[in-house]
Formats: structure tokens, C-alpha cells, sequence
């Protein structure tokens, strides 16, 4: 109860900085308001190799030789849904003060204690790989990193061996992490297109790559707090949720608001293409994903995905498709926002700046 009543606080503190910042879907952010335009992150440079970034950083002899197969082993022992999680945890790591490891950080007012971050999982799994690594090569493997190896690996085995790319490597640890800087740059679930494209491509990622990063999706679980939006489904709309879905989530999230639920239910626990069958279908929890469906471009990407184009075998070349384009859209969200030694350091423990 103590915690709840902080959290109320907090959510009032942020309401009077921002004017109206009500605490929306379980999530933290600022209700959807047509008249009001949502607040888009400042737009980061356009994203290229970083300096310093490069496939086997680590397998040098005066590195870490073995660093990456000190962090599989830990990712191959845990369960589906951490696993799940740690590719979350990627994708927000990068998406609020680039891949830096700042979303690992504790504390009072981080980013690890912002609403959209409460649900958050692998921060163990991470620091037990880090606490290896430490024993085996200390002060050379950075947090930032580990998230993105732990990331792939994920996805590796969540995919059955179907995505396996590598990873470049080189990030320094962020040494700023702050809760308000979450609600601005992480795309919020209501989103339609046009946000969801405009978030994205704050980040230099375009259309196409968010649509392909949507597929994860096809993993993890999600509150029944995340999609009142979409509860009851909207009466006349192309992008409802599809009626029986809605049936079978309104009589379990009448259990209440902190009720999980698969995100696919169909394949819950594979990295597939299954999502973009839920997206055409409707299946679908959120309303970001159902409005892949408003343009052509991003609805006939989906229905590529998903299998459903006959030419050149489409049901076939559409998912394997997408799997290497998940794989090239990872490696190039990892380019985000990157710091350099100057900015960075590489921390002894994860959830800590070092002591200067």
C-alpha cells in the first residue's frame, strides 16, 4: 500500500509539470487527446556504425575472449518469459538515452522506476552475467553491451535458431538515468500510426523497421492495465479488436487490473511471425499494433509477414523475411544513441555508476 501511495504522488508530481499527466493504462502515460498533440523525442542524428563499435570487440586477447559465451550460457537457463524480457529490456535501453545501460541503473527517479518500466524483467540474469564477467576479465565488459548480447540470445532461442546475427560491440555505460525521460521517447501502446512511425523515426528508424520490431510482440505477457482502450472494442472500427479476443480478455481482466496475459496467444513463448496473422486478424492487444493496418505500405508489409502475398511463394519467402529483417533492425537499433569513453565508463556493477 506504502508503495501505491508513492506512486500516486509521483503521478501527481508529474501531472503538475506536464499540465495533464494522469496515469493512462497502467503505463504512466499522458491519455490519449486528439486536440492535443502527443510530445515527440528530440530526434537523435542519424544512426551509422559508431566509432569504436565492431563484430568480436571482445575476442581480442588483451579483452575478454569467451565475454559472449559467458553472457549465452546465462540467457540459454532461463526461462521463456525472461527471456522475452531481455529483448524488451533492449529495446528499452536504447530507446531513452541510447544503448547505454542507463534503464539498469537504481535509484530513486530512474529510469528503472518509471511506469512503463515497472514491468520490466532480466535485471538478474544481467547482473549474474556481468558478476561473471567480472570474475573472468574485470572492467572490461560493459553493461550496455551485455544487454545487447542478451538480447540476441533472446531471440535466438525464442526463434529456435531462426534469428542469430552479431552483435557489434564497444558501448561505455550512461551514467544518466531519469523516470520522466521514459514517457517521451518509449512509443505508448495507444499510439496510431502516425505517432508510433514519428517515435521511431526520432531514433533514425524508419517505417519498415518499426513495423519489423512490432513482431516482437509475438512474445511476453502484458497487463490487463495496458489496453482498457481497447476494451470494450470500438463499434464500427477497422481496427477493433477482433470480438471473441475481446469476450475472453474482458472475463479475465475482470480479475483485475494487474491480470497478465499473452501477448500471442497462439505461439506465446516462439519469436515468429504469428504477430502479423494477429495483426490481420485483429488478435492483437494494442492499439499501436492494430493501426499497422491504416496505410497500405505498413498493411502490406504485415500481410508479407504474415504469408498471406501468393507471389513468389510468399508464404514461405514472407517469414523468413522477416526473420532477417529482425535481425538487421536489432543491430541497427543498437547503434542508438552509443557513448564514447568520454561520456561513458564501464561499470563495475550494472544498477551502479562507479564510485568516482
Amino acid at each position: 500500500m506504502a508503495k501505491l501511495a508513492l506512486l500516486a504522488v509521483l503521478a501527481s508530481l508529474l501531472g503538475a509539470v506536464s499540465g495533464e499527466f494522469s496515469i493512462y493504462a497502467g503505463y504512466g502515460f499522458p491519455p490519449p487527446n486528439p486536440s492535443v498533440p502527443y510530445p515527440l523525442p528530440p530526434a537523435c542524428p542519424p544512426l551509422s556504425p559508431a566509432p569504436g563499435l565492431k563484430v568480436g570487440h571482445y575476442a581480442d586477447k588483451d579483452k575478454c575472449p569467451g565475454a559472449e559465451e559467458i553472457v549465452r550460457e546465462v540467457v540459454e537457463k532461463a526461462t521463456a518469459g525472461e527471456k522475452a524480457g531481455l529483448i524488451r529490456l533492449f529495446f528499452h535501453d536504447c530507446f531513452v538515452e541510447g544503448c547505454d545501460g542507463s534503464v539498469l541503473l537504481s535509484g530513486t527517479d530512474t529510469e528503472r522506476t518509471a511506469f512503463p518500466n515497472l514491468s520490466l524483467r532480466g535485471f538478474e540474469l544481467i547482473e549474474e552475467a556481468k558478476a561473471k564477467l567480472e570474475k573472468h576479465c574485470p572492467g572490461i565488459v560493459s553493461c550496455a553491451d551485455i544487454v545487447a548480447f542478451a538480447g540476441r540470445d533472446a531471440s535466438y532461442s525464442l526463434s529456435y535458431g531462426r534469428i542469430n546475427y552479431r552483435v557489434p560491440a564497444g558501448r561505455y555505460d550512461g551514467k544518466v538515468s531519469r523516470a520522466n525521460d521514459t514517457f517521451q521517447n518509449l512509443p505508448p501502446p495507444f499510439g496510431d500510426l502516425a505517432l508510433t512511425t514519428a517515435m521511431f523515426a526520432a531514433k533514425g528508424l524508419n517505417q519498415n523497421e518499426m513495423v519489423v520490431l512490432s513482431g516482437a510482440h509475438s512474445i511476453g505477457r502484458s497487463a490487463c492495465s495496458s489496453f482498457p482502450d481497447r476494451l470494450p472494442p470500438a463499434a464500427n472500427s477497422s481496427t477493433a479488436m477482433e470480438p471473441k479476443l475481446a469476450g475472453q480478455l474482458t472475463a479475465t481482466c475482470s480479475a483485475g487490473s494487474s491480470v497478465n496475459v499473452p501477448q500471442d496467444a497462439v505461439t506465446p513463448d516462439r519469436l515468429d511471425n504469428q504477430y502479423y496473422k494477429n495483426v490481420v486478424s485483429r488478435d492483437v492487444l494494442f492499439n499501436s499494433d492494430a493501426s499497422l493496418t491504416t496505410s497500405s505500405q505498413t498493411e502490406d508489409l504485415v500481410e508479407f509477414y504474415a504469408g498471406n502475398l501468393p507471389f513468389l511463394g510468399g508464404k514461405f519467402l514472407g517469414p523468413l523475411a522477416w526473420y532477417h529483417d529482425f535481425e538487421d533492425a536489432m543491430v541497427k537499433m543498437g547503434y542508438i544513441g552509443v557513448k564514447t569513453s568520454a561520456e561513458g565508463e564501464i561499470r563495475k556493477t550494472c544498477a551502479f555508476i562507479n564510485k568516482s
